[in-house]
């Protein structure tokens, strides 16, 4: 992005958002795509993305390649908003938001093809734990190859079957107003 003063700077790219259009940034900018306004001046039910936790922080949540979140309500200087995962949570409302979704949305498309690229890009070797001896990992060792007779940990021990990871008393915690649906209780078996 180049600002009008001649400084460049790079920018979330907004899905629809093409090289040359103009995108503006403050509490006077039209709420259209691309442009970064506090969530006290955006539509209700509009779709934002790259939005701030505290105000002046810059960006926090919804950044990554074709996601955005939807501004529900706004009371008393905060405004609700619904993510992708379905939790609604409370932002303060002077925090900023650019209107629209993250572009890229085929990003999770892109097939690798080789271990080589991953290698371009900067990622090395997975070695599995019961390859290794048992010295590096829980599952090491053994007489020839042997399933470990373990539930699957990670090499510091830690359960790898999908244990809860957020700390229980998260200050951030407070403003969540719905929490998201879970996927090992929310799923409903219909017997005919």
């Amino acid at each position: 992005m180049k600002y009008a003063d001649g400084e460049k700077a790079y920018v979330v790219a907004v899905a629809g958002m093409k090289a040359g259009d103009r995108i503006e940034n403050g509490v006077d900018a039209p709420p259209t795509i691309g442009n970064c306004m506090p969530l006290k001046n955006i539509p209700l039910d509009t779709t934002v993305c790259c939005i701030e936790l505290r105000p002046g922080t810059g960006a926090t949540m919804c950044r990554s390649a074709g996601t955005s979140a939807k501004l529900k309500a706004r009371d008393a200087g905060w405004a609700q908003l619904e993510l992708p995962s379905g939790e609604v949570r409370r932002v303060p409302a002077l925090c900023r938001a650019t209107i629209g979704r993250v572009g890229n949305a085929d990003h999770m498309k892109v097939v690798i093809g080789k271990a080589g690229r991953m290698r371009w890009m900067g990622w090395r070797p997975h070695v599995r734990g019961t390859a290794m001896n048992p010295i590096d990992h829980p599952h090491g060792g053994g007489e020839g190859r042997t399933k470990g007779g373990r539930h699957p940990v990670s090499p510091q021990g830690k359960s790898a079957k999908g244990g809860a990871t957020r700390q229980r008393r998260k200050p951030s915690n407070s403003a969540i107003v719905r929490r998201r649906k879970s996927r090992r209780y929310g799923q409903l078996k219909l017997h005919k």
